[in-house]
C-alpha cells in the first residue's frame, strides 16, 4: 500500500493492523521486501533511481535503545542489506522529521512502520488528493485516501477531489511501460 500526495509518497509496511501487531510485522524480512517492491515500482513510474527512506518505529529512532531496539535488531540491518543489494535506501530515520525531508524533495518515497505513521503527514499536506496505490499488482489500481465513507454513501454529501486525483494518477500510470517510459495510449 502507497499513498501519493503532491510532494510525498509514503509505503507501508503492516496495512490495517492493530499497532501491537505492527510493531511485530516490522521485521528485517518484511522490511526488505517492501523496500524491494517500493524501488521497482517507482521505477515503473518513471523514478530512474528511487531514494528510499526508511522510518524509524519508535520515538527518536530509538535514540541507541533507550526507547527499543527495533531500529537497532531489525530496521537497520533490512536497510543494510537492501543497500548491499545496491538499492538507495537510507534510515532508520526518526519519524518526526523523515516526511519534512521527503516532502521537500530529499527522498523519493518513505517506508513506514504503521499505518497512521504514513497516513497522518500525508494527509496533513494532500487530503482529499492523496491517491492510494496498491503496489505489486500486474495492472495499476488506485483509490482515494479517505476510505469508502460508507457513513456517507448516496447522500449526495461526498467531496470527489480524491476520486478524481485517483482516476488522473491511474491514467498517467497506466501510460508507463516496465522501464517507466511513457507510452502512447490509442
Amino acid at each position: 500500500m502507497a499513498v501519493v500526495g503532491a510532494n510525498l509518497r509514503v509505503v507501508v509496511i503492516p496495512t490495517h493492523v492493530p499497532l501491537g501487531e505492527a510493531r511485530r510485522l516490522v521485521g528485517k524480512g518484511g522490511i526488505v521486501r517492501v523496500v524491494r517492491l517500493t524501488e521497482r515500482e517507482l521505477r515503473r513510474w518513471g523514478v530512474a533511481r528511487p531514494r528510499i527512506a526508511v522510518a524509524a518505529l519508535n520515538p527518536h529512532g530509538a535514540e541507541g535503545g533507550l526507547f527499543g531496539i527495533e531500529e537497532a535488531a531489525e530496521i537497520a540491518p533490512a536497510v543494510e542489506a537492501c543497500r548491499a543489494e545496491g538499492l538507495a535506501v537510507s534510515g532508520p530515520y526518526s519519524a518526526d522529521t523523515v516526511f519534512l525531508r521527503a516532502s521537500r524533495g530529499e527522498f523519493d518515497a518513505v517506508v513506514s512502520c504503521y499505518h497512521d505513521q504514513a497516513m497522518i503527514p500525508v494527509k496533513c499536506l494532500s487530503f482529499g488528493e492523496a491517491v492510494n496505490v496498491t503496489l505489486g499488482l500486474p495492472f495499476v489500481r488506485t483509490s482515494v485516501d479517505h476510505g469508502t465513507a460508507f457513513d456517507i454513501a448516496g447522500r449526495g454529501v461526498a467531496e470527489h477531489s480524491s476520486m478524481v486525483a485517483a482516476i488522473t494518477l491511474a491514467a498517467r500510470l497506466a501510460r508507463t511501460d516496465e522501464s517507466g517510459r511513457a507510452v502512447e495510449v490509442n
